[in-house]
């Protein structure tokens, strides 16, 4: 059994004398280590390639293959790996060259069992901080590589800083804020700095998909348990085992789901759609919103006990109008981005540009930014971006109010989401698809919204 499968430091004990193999297991094994024995060096070598201990002590002196070939051979497979030999007098001078070629430490014969057993613990312990500083240069290494998300402003620096910080737990983490403000971005952030970045970032958008598509979606289901169900499909909570599942606009939800989701946070299973037997899973959740979630309880769409559940961490991105200073940051980052992904030199904003772009009060947020400088970037005939490219409702609009209906004073809730919804559609000339887009909903979920506000919407 290898290293990575003992919780005891793994000591293979390599020696032609049966005695001395024998003695040394039993008492290492007592001391609390997983002792392991060879019977000379060819067996030894063997051994090695298939435990690939923690610690290795053999004689200086065996037929075929002595203690030099095992000191070769166990650091030419694991360079941290502590060798002791132990040696008669006569091969004294072989030990000491031995050890100034790499060998933890050298023992003569005879030699008290609380002296070895002191050494042993010694490589083990040196062993074990040279693998621990191995592995905190590669998560050094790994960060390094991770782009932190763009942004100078104050208050998207401090959340950046509490999400490093829960990064390291696998606690549950709710993301509130407007559509387009950078909830997935922020996700991916999360589960790129936390123990499971090595494995998946799965997410879904819980407005995108009618009830009855979400529940399969989510949980999976089996062969038969519905009409086109031809086989077993694997949810997605499933599909994020040992990962993140970032659950976007849980806020869509509808009760049903939201008592299945209850489940899942609760008592770490799912239950496909038709099975009867639950599927144990080990998944951290990521969901995000942008409903305010205690009037949406209040109203009895949000169930409370679910709310708790997800709100241990929760976590408020600002919208894009109050952090100003980031636009010019945020548009650059795109600009750069396009430009690699075009494989072509990058464009830069002109002056009156950007201050037109910081002048605008971003409905869609970040979303709607980085749509306004791909529309630019495409129709640019120069390397320059200038106010001509940006699109009408930005060079037009600039510091305009967000809600251009009339309201009433202290306005409800339903009355500030359709006068939302009607400015960014009358922004867009009546174009459905693209207010979708920069309200960061699902074109059906518009409808439906449409709908319930007695809005036209053929």
């Amino acid at each position: 059994m290898s290293e990575s499968t003992e919780t005891r430091p793994t000591v293979l004990i390599i020696d032609d004398e049966s005695g001395i193999v024998d003695t040394l297991r039993i008492l290492l094994k007592n001391e609390g280590f997983a002792a392991h024995v060879a019977f000379g060096g060819k067996q030894g070598l063997d051994q090695i390639a298939a435990l690939r201990p923690s610690v290795v002590i053999s004689d200086i002196r065996m037929p075929g293959f002595d203690g030099l070939d095992i000191l070769t051979a166990a650091r030419t497979q694991d360079p941290d790996v502590p060798v002791i030999l132990m040696t008669a007098q006569a091969s004294l001078q072989s030990a000491i060259k031995a050890v100034n070629e790499g060998a933890f430490h050298y023992i003569q014969k005879p030699f008290r069992n609380d002296e070895l057993v002191a050494i042993v613990k010694r490589a083990a312990e040196h062993r074990k901080l040279k693998t621990e500083n191995r592995a905190l240069k590669r998560e050094i290494k790994r960060r390094d590589k991770i782009g932190k998300p763009v942004g100078t402003n104050r208050a998207w620096l401090d959340l950046l800083h509490v999400a490093e910080t829960v990064a390291q737990t696998d606690a549950t983490v709710l993301l509130q804020g407007e559509s387009g403000t950078g909830k997935g971005i922020v996700a991916h952030y999360i589960h790129e700095l936390s123990t499971r970045a090595t494995n998946s970032f799965v997410s879904i958008n819980c407005g995108a998909l009618p009830e009855s598509l979400l529940e399969s979606e989510l949980f999976g289901h089996v062969k038969g348990s519905f009409t086109g169900a031809v086989k077993d499909k694997t949810g997605m909570f499933a599909s994020a085992e040992g990962g993140t599942f970032f659950l976007d606009e849980i806020g869509e939800t509808t009760p049903a789901t939201q008592v299945k989701l209850l489940r899942v946070l609760q008592h770490r299973e799912v239950i496909p759609v038709g099975a009867t037997e639950p599927v144990a899973i080990d998944t951290r959740l990521i969901a995000a919103t942008n409903r305010d979630l205690d009037r949406e309880i209040a109203r009895g769409n949000f169930r409370s006990d679910l709310f708790y559940r997800l709100n241990v961490i929760a976590l408020e991105i600002p919208p894009l109008r109050q952090r100003r200073e980031d636009i010019p940051i945020l548009a650059e980052s795109f600009l750069q981005q396009i430009a690699c992904t075009r494989g072509e030199e990058q464009k830069t904003l002109s002056p009156e540009a950007a201050e037109q772009l910081q002048a605008y009060s971003w409905p869609g947020n970040v979303r709607e930014l980085e749509n306004a400088i791909e529309r630019a970037v495409i129709l640019a005939s120069s390397s320059v971006i200038t106010p001509a490219l940006l699109p009408e409702r930005i060079r037009q609009r600039k510091s305009e109010p967000l809600i251009a209906e009339r309201v009433a004073l202290n306005p409800s809730l339903d009355a500030i989401e359709r006068a939302y919804i009607m400015w960014v559609l009358g922004s867009e000339g009546g174009n459905k698809s693209r207010a979708a887009e920069i309200l960061g909903i699902d074109p059906s979920t518009l409808y439906r919204k449409l709908t319930k506000f007695a809005v036209e919407a053929a």
